[in-house]
């Protein structure tokens, strides 16, 4: 790990949380007879600029430092948190965590030893790290690159937003891990108006990485791809309505993968029985042409984690394979209910939150087909490009979303743009309908947050070239 710690509790600092520490602290959670407890330290800090009309209209920046305490008993949890690190302050925590449990005791927790883990988003230099005015500066570009492009431009809006976060994880089975996560993303809103008409076209992007993300993609490209949507939005028509073939577009497609079909896929609904996928594994649940993976490794990605915040190192799963559910996104107590290993998909949003198993990098891999086949193959349809917004039922996996850039597919050719497309469906119906699929696999350039029981995490999402039998349109003109 080549970022610099900073954390109070770091390895090598001042006041570092050392394995002894928290093997006591461990043994206070333990000492009314729980199964299992962990400890999760983390500090964060969080910072973010936006810019519009030629000034800064916001910044702020903000550092916060906690311990979240967590005991497990059978299918019960007690948990509590501090943002005090002081002895006498984490050790109330630990005890009030503790009263999950009826008394007794358990043995004490195992011997603790630390984790070396992978390096999926290591350099020197982090993006909190680099002056205000420098990502200022970035802001300016792609707001005054937009402005100038054209003459129908009336407005343009830049924002960065960045964090890191630093997390020590200790376990009562013994377990010991420290990570730097660093994350940014960059976005730009450019309005365009004509004859009366206004419509806003945006782009972003970014991912655990340094500000060597705008080498290959700069300010002015995102401004440029901001600007062109608003443009095409411009001359769109009424989308039409009914049933047809709906081409998805690689990259960012991969979200309605994610909504419609990767929640259920997390085991906590399949545990306590409230997804549609639930005692469906090894069951075909889609089309052969489908393998679905989650895949935390990807370098740099937005959902890409080194340790989970379990402790557990994630691997990449395989979810669906040709069509086939293959297993869940396991966090530890639903892999303990399952009888099953933990696939590092124990997640929170910070130290004041309870893990729960959720998606990283969610992705749809490639097909045998070329991209220009599948869209020649569509006699009329719609191509989805970008998405806004949508709605998911996690019970039984129907679905509304948003299109924010579509077109319509006449005689195998893209032709008009569209405006106001919703695609209505089902997530396990729509992953049948699936009859090509490209050779293009692209995973989204780092946009996408993933809201789930009033917490937030960063996440990825991928997918090729997608055509799809049927599905339902809503528009605003019946075919």
């Amino acid at each position: 790990m080549t970022l610099t710690p900073r954390a109070p509790f770091a390895p090598g600092a001042p006041n570092a949380i050392d394995a002894e520490m928290c093997r006591k602290l461990l043994a206070f959670a333990l000492s009314r007879g729980g199964d299992y407890a962990d400890l999760f330290f983390e500090y964060r800090v969080a910072a973010g600029i936006s810019f519009e009309e030629g000034i800064t209209r916001s910044a702020s920046r903000g550092v916060s430092l906690g311990l979240g305490v967590r005991v497990l008993m059978g299918d019960a949890t007690g948990y509590a948190y501090v943002e005090d690190l002081t002895w006498d302050a984490m050790k109330r925590a630990a005890e009030t965590a503790a009263q999950i449990a009826s008394g007794g005791q358990n043995p004490p927790p195992a011997e603790i030893k630390s984790r070396v883990l992978p390096e999926r988003y290591a350099f020197d230099l982090p993006s909190v790290d680099v002056r205000g005015i420098d990502k200022r500066a970035l802001l300016e570009r792609a707001s005054a690159r937009a402005l100038a492009s054209d003459s129908r431009i009336v407005k343009a809006e830049a924002s960065f937003a960045e964090e890191l976060r630093e997390l020590l994880i200790a376990t009562s089975d013994g377990k010991m891990a420290y990570d730097i996560q660093p994350l940014l993303r960059f976005g730009v809103r450019a309005i365009a108006e004509q004859s009366g008409r206004r419509e806003s076209g945006s782009s972003g992007g970014g991912g655990r990485m340094s500000l060597a993300y705008f080498d290959d993609k700069s300010p002015e490209w995102h401004a440029d791809q901001a600007v062109r949507q608003a443009l095409m939005l411009l001359d769109s028509r009424p989308a039409p309505a009914g049933q047809m073939e709906v081409v998805l577009a690689p990259g960012d497609s991969g979200i309605l993968l994610h909504e419609a079909i990767g929640h259920g896929l997390e085991a906590d609904f399949n545990r306590k029985g409230t997804s549609n996928y639930t005692g469906q594994v090894g069951k075909p649940v889609a089309s052969p042409l489908c393998t679905v993976v989650d895949d935390p490794t990807l370098l740099m990605s937005r959902g890409s984690i080194n340790v989970d915040d379990e402790g557990n190192e994630p691997g990449r799963s395989v979810l669906i394979e040709n069509g086939t559910l293959s297993g869940y996104m396991q966090d530890r107590m639903s892999a303990r209910h399952f009888g099953v290993a933990a696939t590092g998909n124990g997640r929170r949003q910070s130290f004041s939150s309870v893990p729960m198993p959720r998606m990283t990098n969610t992705v749809l891999l490639a097909g045998p087909h070329d991209p220009e086949e599948i869209v020649r193959s569509v006699k009329r349809g719609i191509l989805a490009k970008s998405f806004g917004g949508g709605q998911v039922d996690i019970s039984n996996g129907d679905f509304v979303f948003s299109l924010t850039e579509s077109y319509l597919i006449e005689d195998g050719k893209i032709t008009a743009p569209l405006k106001g497309v919703n695609l209505i469906g089902n997530g396990p119906e729509t992953l049948r309908e699936v009859t090509m699929l490209g050779n293009d696999v692209a995973i989204s350039d780092g946009i996408w947050t993933c809201g789930k029981d009033g917490q937030s995490v960063p996440v990825g999402v991928g997918c090729p070239t997608i055509k799809i039998a049927r599905i339902t349109v809503g528009g605003t003109e019946i075919t």
